[in-house]
């Protein structure tokens, strides 16, 4: 075995090769592991779906819980207030949709009606593209013609296969958030008596706390904030003359759960609406407007101010979780992406702590500079610090190094010897 050092091909000893190995192997197990992990997911969602959203909404019903037990109610009494609070907010949120919903169903007819009449009037367009089609299926020398294919599938034959899943699902959420909530105390204790260390059960129960904290204060937060969109929403919706208001703000306030993926499906639902209830063009587009203003301002503005800076993660970071998650588990998957995102910083800020980076001589903060800036200048300052640091070293160590060991002189030449 050979390797390459400065362009030139040197022999690779035994140990070094071993370790490679050691290390390929070590890659592999890994890799390994997150392809069974991804399966899992897939393949347990029946059960774990549920239960992690049970567990999520536990943590943000779970200062409810504290208060109730502060005042004297069993732990068991108020898990089954919590449960039944929940259930309530549901069939709440059921009975809020259903009316709008069935009207909206007796109209999907007439709507269905308008937009085929909106599509015939794009006939031209879709005709030229065939005609594009056919030059490049003349020039390929080959069908590139596009086939859609229609499947009848009797709507009714599969939500009757899909209601027992449905329901088995919401069963499983249901028990095992109200033994989540009764027994978190016990949970965290197990968890504790399973640390070796005083320094492991620290950073457990700090962990415990910061997930606590942060998943109910982004939960409990989203929920007014989402809740105040839907009504803004639905006011709006009322004043431009849009039918069932209420309806949009509600869907409004469901979707805003999933960051971008809710927001994109709503501008295709006031969209197709518009098409099909509205005539012109500024009138179509007046309710996707309206909602895109809402969103820029609740995005930019009214969710930073209200959940902080410090919970704000990377938009990136949440767009591929929010991928993954609807991926694994589809839009349950979506509704826990940023929970689980929080829980796993808090979870990786205790077990890797990392040091900040801070000067022994702050740079002080002036009005025009950022904060953003202010880090970025103390971080200079601390690299130059240490460098500084490091070459006061090197100066110290120099004469040492100058002295001849055994004897002999920088020269070569022996002491006491001309």
């Amino acid at each position: 075995m050979a390797r390459r050092v400065g362009g030139v091909a040197t022999p690779m000893s035994e140990n070094q090769f071993e370790r490679l190995l050691a290390n390929t192997a070590r890659l592999a197990i890994v890799a390994t592991g997150l392809v069974v992990v991804l399966v899992a997911l897939q393949a347990g969602q029946m059960f774990l779906a549920p239960v992690t959203v049970a567990v999520v909404t536990g943590l943000m019903f779970g200062p409810l819980a504290d208060w109730l037990e502060a005042r004297g109610v069993p732990s068991a009494l108020s898990a089954g207030i919590v449960v039944l609070t929940l259930i309530a907010l549901i069939l709440t949120g059921a009975a809020l949709f259903s009316v709008p919903l069935a009207e909206w169903v007796e109209r999907a007819p007439a709507i269905w009606e308008k937009l085929q009449r909106e599509l015939a009037n794009w006939q031209g367009a879709f005709e030229s593209l065939g005609s594009v089609q056919e030059e490049l299926s003349g020039v390929f020398g080959q069908s590139t013609r596009m086939e859609v294919r229609v499947e009848d599938e009797n709507a009714v034959t599969t939500v009757a296969l899909l209601a027992p899943a449905i329901l088995a699902q919401f069963a499983i959420f249901l028990a095992s958030l109200y033994f989540f909530v009764a027994t978190r105390d016990h949970i965290r204790i197990s968890v504790l008596a399973l640390c070796v260390s005083r320094r492991m059960r620290w950073r457990t129960a700090h962990m415990f706390r910061d997930v606590e904290a942060k998943v109910s204060r982004y939960l409990i937060s989203i929920t007014i904030i989402n809740v105040s969109v839907g009504v803004v929403v639905s006011i709006l919706m009322w004043a431009i003359g849009m039918p069932s208001p209420l309806l949009w703000g509600a869907l409004a306030a469901v979707l805003n759960y999933i960051p971008y993926v809710g927001m994109a499906v709503m501008w295709v639902i006031l969209l197709a609406v518009g098409l099909g209830t509205r005539t012109g063009v500024e009138q179509i587009l007046l309710p996707v407007g309206c909602y895109m203003v809402i969103n820029f301002l609740e995005g930019q503005l009214i969710t930073p101010h209200f959940i902080g800076r410090a919970m704000t993660l990377n938009p990136f970071v949440i767009f591929l979780s929010i991928t993954f998650w609807l991926w694994a588990w589809g839009p349950v998957g979506g509704v826990i992406a940023v929970p689980a995102l929080l829980i796993g910083q808090s979870v990786l800020a205790h077990v890797l702590p990392s040091r900040p980076v801070k000067p022994l001589r702050p740079v002080r903060r002036t009005r025009d500079m950022s904060r953003r800036e202010e880090v970025l200048a103390n971080a200079a300052q601390a690299i130059r610090e240490r460098k500084a640091e490091k070459a006061e070293k090197d100066e110290e160590r120099l004469p040492e190094r100058l002295v001849p060991s055994g004897g002999t002189a920088p020269s070569g030449v022996e002491p006491g010897h001309s």
